[in-house]
């Protein structure tokens, strides 16, 4: 039987990347420097990883084991695998849950990310079907497991936000889910409501979901290691270790 040894959430945001944020990103490095030492805490429990992220549209596609950010500004190549060369297959697809998956792999050595992607549209009762289906596979695996757990909160937490300034609602929302994932709350993670979600931009209910499903009979200790929104976007990182 397989042994999942740590579950990490980290956000689904381009500009962790530094080529990508540019040297006087300064607001980058809090949120940066807490996703590298989650992922490497992760890297040190389990060399392989699942990788729980919404697609860029309503249906997965095909998704190779490299891509490139180049639709983001900058042609930063990474991989799924530690094997595979990402210059040699730049001109791959992933969606950018994957991307931030592949360069988080690379940077703290581990070796491979196998993709669990959900619709970022999907409703509950398909996320609770993937996170079971997922939970069986980690079960029936031989070795050690990780789960990374890629996606974005609200996008309207300050007055400059994306999501066209500062909402009250927005920040209400965000302020649940990061007590969520701070606490390990399944439940609460299981009860988000796609259209609240939607409203308020937040682009990583689906895989949330997914993962409060594969760790639903799974008692955790959870550690919170950052929850902001440095450009009016919500960002958690979070540790959750099964006991």
């Amino acid at each position: 039987m397989g042994v999942l040894a740590s579950v990490v959430f980290v956000p689904s945001a381009p500009l962790l990347v530094p080529a990508l944020a540019g040297p006087r990103a300064l607001d980058t490095e809090p949120v940066r420097a807490a996703t590298l030492v989650a992922g490497a805490d992760l890297a040190d429990a389990a060399t392989r990883w699942f990788a729980i992220g919404a697609t860029d549209g309503p249906s997965p596609g095909e998704v190779g084991e490299s891509g490139t950010f180049a639709r983001f500004g900058v042609d930063v190549a990474v991989s799924l695998a530690s094997s595979e060369s990402p210059a040699s297959r730049a001109g791959g697809y992933l969606p950018l849950s994957m991307l931030v998956a592949g360069w988080l792999r690379a940077e703290v050595g581990a070796d491979t990310v196998t993709p669990v992607l959900v619709a970022p549209d999907a409703d509950p009762d398909e996320c609770a079907r993937v996170g079971a289906d997922l939970s069986r596979k980690v079960d029936d695996d031989a070795d050690r497991l990780g789960v990374l757990v890629v996606g974005d909160g609200a996008i309207s937490l300050s007055p400059r936000a994306p999501g066209g300034g500062l909402r009250e609602s927005a920040v209400e929302l965000q302020r649940g889910i990061d007590g969520a994932i701070a606490t390990g709350d399944t439940l609460a993670l299981a009860a988000l409501r796609p259209d609240v979600c939607a409203v308020e931009g937040v682009g990583g209910r689906a895989a949330w979901q997914v993962a409060a499903a594969m760790c639903a009979d799974r008692p955790m200790t959870t550690e919170l290691r950052y929850a902001d929104a440095p450009f009016g976007v919500g960002y958690v990182v979070a540790v959750w270790t099964p006991r």
